[in-house]
């Protein structure tokens, strides 16, 4: 038998930085620097992708009242309720 006893490999692992016990301080020097790196929107880009949003949340909105309304409809006629 061998006795050779195996290591985990942690060599260049990309979970090396996490396995650091810096604790909070390192934590949010850590956030401040990947901050620094993220490109933010313009305020005309921030604006238009607002529109976006409340546009297709608007078109959504519309189309399940529709829907919904369409199948209480259909159900009135079938159970024989009427309109």
């Amino acid at each position: 038998m061998s006795t050779d006893k195996k290591t985990p490999a942690t060599s260049g692992s990309p979970l090396d930085g996490l396995r650091k016990s810096r604790g909070i301080s390192g934590f949010f020097q850590d956030v401040m620097r990947e901050m620094k790196h993220v490109t933010w929107p313009t305020q005309k880009e921030t604006m238009r992708m607002t529109g976006t949003v409340l546009a297709v949340c608007a078109i959504l909105a519309v189309t399940l009242f529709l829907l919904s309304e369409a199948f209480r409809i259909v159900l009135s006629i079938l159970i024989g309720g009427g309109v």
